[in-house]
């Protein structure tokens, strides 16, 4: 024999050795058998692959529903939707053993005729592998590439390498199937795992996105232009490539009419029709950005929920969950209308916020979440990513709101919403510090006290605490605030509902341990440890969600529940899934929750400050409200509730330019020189979103008040000491917990006698109760007075900056 032939020929018998050992090897497995058996005679890596495919599947696309279970958001890695063997169209499997596996039932998972006829070409052609493999040992290899090597590309190389040694563990692999599992199962659970292109996975999604249908409506040509494809998606895309898939798909047709499966006229007939792809072709956008400009965020805060309840974000993109959130479509819908027409989405630099919760002792439903700005990715388009309406996303505070927690602290200590508490234009604290350098120096390098005023001068100068809360001085909250205790209002933010927020700095994000002094802390440590205390006016970043919760907190009864987004969640088998989540609380007594939402009722009446909005839209509900403003005009905000929806609104500038944000004619604009109050654009919002919400419910009034906190808790009345002498009556209201000031008058009463008091009845310990002290009768009018009795001149109090600025009184129409 000629040498030069030699050495081929034994390359060639070397071959159809090797590869009869692969048919060897698939003989001595049994036809039948349990997969116990089956283990014991393959290899650990077959057989931990092989038990991996009975009892594990592929990765199943996890959808999110709105509350009445319509989709809203798709989480996947790979868009795939399981469907079950009798929900496949027959048209489906027919055309796709035509092509792929005519002799599928005939088969025990290899084909021993068509490897050997395979064999015969690959040897003669030089080539290791040609054709041959069942549609069981394509299910194979795909759940190897596809499934086990999703994320890892090189053991996806391995996956498909043309060897014999992978054609030999396909082939054991495939065998050992079909002795568990029947052939519907293996088909059925190939077209739920082979890819119809880019990130399209099976033919559910496949049905979806080429032909907007479901798979048990697929017609003769579009199952057959389906099956075509797996031999090669890229090559075959219908919508990239249409000639070639037309070609693949007629090619289908013929295998079809070829196991008279149609007949030669009907054959003709759908070869002769167009695609019919849809247009354009839709895969459903994974992520929250495909849940769109409405949805998209309340669905990154469910991602974030979910995954703090313990939720890994892969397994939430393959689990194949349904998800069925809290979401009202008709609410977010009101909402969105509702900040856009306050602030459109192109306005530069504004951004308007709004969160509502649904009250209750069991749960705090968020029903909405929404922005002025669309969710996505398009920046030049008004879009972001950022968590607007649920982050701690207002750098610059809600301004008075805060206000709220210094009442509800105050109420804890003892008074009531009658109470009268003191509201003077203008104040200096004694207890805190950090003012402005013209307030009165401690005497310590670089630190004054804090000194503050109102927005105006119209304020009188004491006032019952339901009063305060509707018109919002800045004095009386900080006198307040040092009563009962800067710590006792911090940690009344926290336990009403600011927890989230409590717990980022003063830039509003984590604690950085290596960043300068003030942002190493929490806000709560911030305020509480520095005694500073413009805390109860808001100046530091906050989150609209809860806010709205804080709301909601109060009108629950003081029930304290973390806002959650999700009603159910099923696995992929239909089971519940339970998810970890905080218990409800009981944040304050009921009694003082349902006396602080009534104290809260005025703001949108008579002279509130929300009260001009409210007339506006016509709102004539009981309601809880409270208007804020921060200093500058950069932010400003709302809270209201009613028994069925607590709301929030926050409008802040979200540029990168510090300026304070203008209203008037128009949208708003950013301006060097702001003008906008809680009572205007957010007031505004609240109440255009709300009117709807409310529009098919029946009207529910505040909860009723307990005498002791409409009133005070009996041990704060202030001594009656009209008619003492002033060494006595001084005595008495400071042993009751009063501070004392004396003014001289002009009186019939004997000299020295105190003939009027500025407080009487109820009122916070620790307030300054001015006597009013006969220096006896005036003197004639032809008398004058000596010349040390000539009284001074008046003291001009310094300048005074605004610490925050309170809300206006409602324009007149």
């Amino acid at each position: 024999m000629d040498r030069k032939r030699i050495g081929p020929c034994v390359a060639k018998l070397a071959g159809l050795c090797a590869l009869a050992g692969v048919v060897l090897a698939g003989m001595l497995f049994p036809v039948a058998g349990s997969l116990g058996a089956i283990s014991n005679k393959v290899s650990d890596q077959v057989a931990s692959t092989l038990a991996l495919m009975v009892t594990d599947h592929p990765p199943l696309m996890t959808t999110v529903t709105d509350k009445d279970g319509a989709p809203i958001a798709y989480l996947y890695d790979q868009y795939r939707v399981r469907t079950p063997p009798d929900k496949l169209s027959p048209h489906m499997k027919t055309a796709l053993l035509a092509i792929e596996d005519r002799r599928f039932h005939d088969h025990h998972g290899v084909d021993w005729l068509a490897t050997l006829r395979a064999a015969a070409r690959n040897k003669s052609s030089g080539a290791v592998e040609q054709g041959a493999s069942t549609l069981t040992q394509q299910y194979v290899k795909n759940y190897l590439v596809h499934v086990l090597a999703r994320t890892d590309k090189n053991a996806q190389r391995l996956a498909q390498e043309q060897s014999i040694t992978r054609k030999l563990r396909e082939a054991r692999i495939a065998v050992g199937l079909e002795t568990v599992l029947s052939k519907d199962e293996i088909l059925g659970r190939y077209l739920d795992l082979v890819p119809f292109g880019s990130t399209i996975f099976g033919v559910a999604a496949a049905s979806q996105a080429y032909f907007d249908t479901t798979p048990d409506k697929l017609t003769v040509p579009q199952a057959a232009t389906l099956a075509g494809m797996v031999n090669s998606p890229t090559a075959l895309d219908p919508e990239a490539r249409p000639d070639k898939a037309i070609e693949r798909r007629n090619l289908v047709i013929d295998a079809m009419l070829a196991e008279e499966k149609l007949s030669r006229e009907e054959a003709d007939t759908f070869k002769a029709a167009p695609l019919g792809l849809s247009e354009p072709v839709r895969t459903l956008q994974t992520g929250c950005v495909g849940a769109g400009p409405s949805y998209g965020f309340f669905c990154s805060f469910l991602v974030q929920h979910l995954t703090e309840a313990g939720f890994d974000l892969e397994e939430l993109k393959i689990g194949g969950y349904r998800i069925e959130t809290t979401l009202d479509p008709k609410i977010t819908e009101y909402a969105k209308q509702a900040v856009e027409a306050q602030a459109p989405k192109t306005t530069p630099g504004v951004a308007n916020t709004m969160a509502v919760v649904r009250p209750g002792k069991d749960a705090h439903e968020v029903v909405a979440l929404v922005a002025n700005r669309d969710y996505g990715l398009k920046k030049d388009e008004f879009q972001t990513q950022f968590d607007l309406p649920s982050g701690v996303e207002n750098k610059f505070g809600t301004g008075s709101v805060y206000k709220v927690f210094t009442a509800a602290a105050a109420l804890q200590k003892g008074i009531g919403i009658d109470t009268v508490i003191a509201s003077p234009n203008t104040y200096t604290s004694r207890v805190f510090k950090g003012g402005a350098p013209n307030c009165p120096s401690t005497g310590e390098p670089s630190t004054y006290w804090y000194c503050l005023a109102n927005h105006n001068d119209r304020y009188p100068p004491q006032m019952p605490l339901r009063q305060a809360l509707a018109t919002s001085p800045n004095t009386a909250f900080v006198i307040l605030e040092e009563q009962v205790g800067l710590d006792t209002v911090v940690d009344m933010a926290s336990r009403l509902g600011m927890r989230r927020t409590m717990a980022t700095n003063i830039a509003g994000v984590a604690p950085d341990p290596k960043a300068a002094k003030d942002l190493r802390v929490t806000q709560a440590q911030f305020y509480a440890g520095n005694g500073n205390a413009s805390f109860t006016l808001g100046p530091a970043p906050s989150s609209t969600l809860e806010l709205a919760n804080v709301a909601a907190t109060i009108m629950s009864g003081g029930t304290w529940c973390p806002p959650t987004p999700v009603k159910k969640i099923v696995d992929r088998d239909g089971k519940p899934v339970e998810l970890k989540k905080l218990p409800c609380e009981q944040a304050v007594p009921e009694p003082l929750a349902n006396a602080l939402a009534v104290g809260l009722g005025e703001d949108s009446k008579g002279m509130g400050t929300a009260a001009y909005s409210a007339r506006k839209a016509g709102w004539t509900r009981p309601m809880m409200g409270k208007t804020g403003t921060t200093e500058e005009y950069k932010s400003a905000a709302y809270i209201g509730a009613t028994p069925d929806y607590a709301g929030a609104v926050q409008v802040f500038n979200d540029s990168t330019s510090p300026k304070g944000i203008c209203i008037g004619s128009g949208p708003p604009t950013l301006c060097s020189e702001g003008n906008i109050y809680g009572g205007t654009v957010p007031a505004a919002t609240w109440f255009d979103t709300m009117m709807k919400a409310h529009a098919d419910l029946p009207e529910k009034p505040l909860p009723q008040v307990e005498d002791r906190y409409r009133h005070g808790d009996g041990k704060m009345n202030v001594p009656d000491v009209v008619g003492s002498g002033v060494d006595k009556a001084s005595a008495m209201l400071r042993d009751a917990g009063y501070e004392v000031t004396t003014v001289s008058v002009s009186a019939p009463q004997p000299r020295g006698a105190v003939v009027a008091q500025s407080l009487r009845g109820v009122a916070m310990r620790g307030m300054k109760v001015t006597l009013s002290v006969s220096s006896g009768p005036a003197p004639s009018r032809t008398e004058t007075p000596p010349a040390s009795e000539t009284p001074p001149p008046a003291a001009v109090a310094p300048p005074v900056p605004e610490s925050s600025a309170p809300e206006p009184a409602p324009p007149t129409r």
